[in-house]
């Protein structure tokens, strides 16, 4: 072998175990510890800001963007927002108490959305219920742009109040918050304000078929995608995990939650296993709980109509929040107290997704939303929610596992064949 030819090799073990190197720690991120529940994952890019003790001194929230904050036991806090006179704004807070500690079921955040002068203009509250578990809860409010509306519909100033439910039993740490904000552009067209469609509420069967493994998200920002089908994880008791499934317009989804029997321990833990869906702003759809006695249970959610504009009019909270398509979020918590009688887990945990009805075309927007895409489902987002029959595989971090796989086999063949024909040249 020449020396030219040797030199090659060498250099192509080097690169082979450099990219070697290179995707080893990617698929070793993937994993975390094994023994503690994770905490909450904020958004990467969410911006650190304070609320302030009046309007007069609240700094602005910029539409689309993320924001961290932070809630004490006692007061009240202030954001601005500069809306204009033709979108309609969403704004969510998500409170995220330290786990551990002593809540009750009545406490939680009340967000308010005011204008200039003081004027309300919505509201929305969460709390944590009957479990009593410190777990992250979603309040969200908007500001409306409606023909024939007189309040709230000027450009300017307006104001996110956020503030606890119950102070005087609430624990005295500080609140961690998350506070996202969008934007829905007008209709193209001036529409008729419609009162929702019928459509069928009986409860669909789950699907069937062997449960998929995937792994939960810590935060909205993180959240798993999920399709039709049925998915598994472990949960252990004080732990939330977040999935997000895709939904068109004219589309509905059905979910379950179901927590296995338990190894250890007896007893009965109150709304031990707790399931939520929410909506692409983060809106609170619907929710579900069921105790637990160390014996398999489900935590069902109750049939939701089709993504549809018109939803929006209904007066019903699960209907109205039905409003657009996007990705859809399921938030799975396991109550603290289950670790009292059942020990730390984890436990086994099967989600079952069920998409029914046929997209459709959407209402015919005049603009874009903030974020962009934000009320639409793209190609991507089917690709990366589809199980392994459905042309996906399984695991969205296998997935980047097998293509860095894949890819760094393939370049290091290719190098392979280039550096034999180059040898062969040489040689003859």
């Amino acid at each position: 072998m020449t020396r030219a030819s040797r030199s090659g090799l060498r250099g192509l073990a080097a690169a082979g175990a450099v990219l070697c190197l290179t995707a080893g720690p990617q698929r070793a991120a993937t994993a975390g510890p094994a023994d503690t529940p994770a905490g909450y994952a904020f958004a990467a890019d969410a911006r650190r800001i304070d609320g302030a003790a009046d309007a007069a001194d609240a700094e602005p929230l910029k539409t689309g963007a993320t924001y961290r904050s932070s809630l004490p036991r006692d007061g009240t806090l202030y954001y601005r927002l500069d809306l204009d006179a033709v979108s309609t704004a969403y704004v969510s807070v998500t409170a995220v108490p330290r786990p551990g500690g002593e809540v009750t079921a009545a406490d939680g955040i009340r967000v308010f959305l005011r204008d200039a002068d003081g004027a309300s203009c919505d509201s929305g509250t969460a709390n944590f219920g009957a479990a009593r578990s410190p777990r992250p809860v979603t309040a969200w409010g908007e500001r409306e742009v409606s023909p024939g509306a007189t309040r709230c519909q000027d450009a300017g100033a307006y104001y996110l109040v956020v503030q606890r439910s119950r102070p005087q039993d609430s624990p005295p740490d500080a609140w961690d918050l998350e506070l996202a904000t969008a934007s829905e552009p007008g209709l193209a067209r001036t529409a008729a304000r419609n009162t929702p469609g019928t459509w069928d509420s009986a409860t669909p069967g789950p699907p069937a078929g062997t449960p998929v493994r995937r792994r939960g998200g810590d935060g909205f920002a993180k959240a798993a995608p999920v399709g039709e089908g049925a998915w598994r994880d472990d949960i252990r008791p004080g732990q939330t995990l977040f999935y997000k499934v895709p939904l068109d317009w004219g589309r509905r989804v059905y979910a379950t939650a179901e927590l296995a029997a338990g190894e250890e321990g007896g007893g009965y833990a109150t709304a031990a296993l707790q399931l939520a869906l929410h909506n692409p702003v983060r809106g609170r759809v619907d929710s579900a709980a069921a105790g637990y006695s160390g014996r398999r249970t489900a935590a069902d959610l109750g049939p939701v109509p089709p993504v549809a504009y018109d939803n929006r009019y209904a007066v019903a909270g699960r209907v109205s929040a039905m409003r657009f398509a996007g990705s859809y979020y399921l938030v799975v918590h396991l109550a603290g107290q289950v670790a009292d009688d059942f020990g730390d887990g984890p436990f086994g945990l099967t989600l079952r997704v069920r998409l029914l009805g046929t997209a459709g075309a959407g209402p015919g927007y005049a603009g874009e939303p903030v974020p962009r895409g934000l009320f639409s489902v793209a190609g991507r987002d089917r690709e990366a929610a589809a199980g392994p029959g459905e042309g996906g595989s399984g695991d969205p971090a296998m997935t980047a596992v097998a293509v860095g796989g894949i890819g760094t086999g393939s370049l290091l063949l290719a190098g392979l064949g280039v550096w034999t024909a180059v040898a062969r040249r040489r040689g003859a």
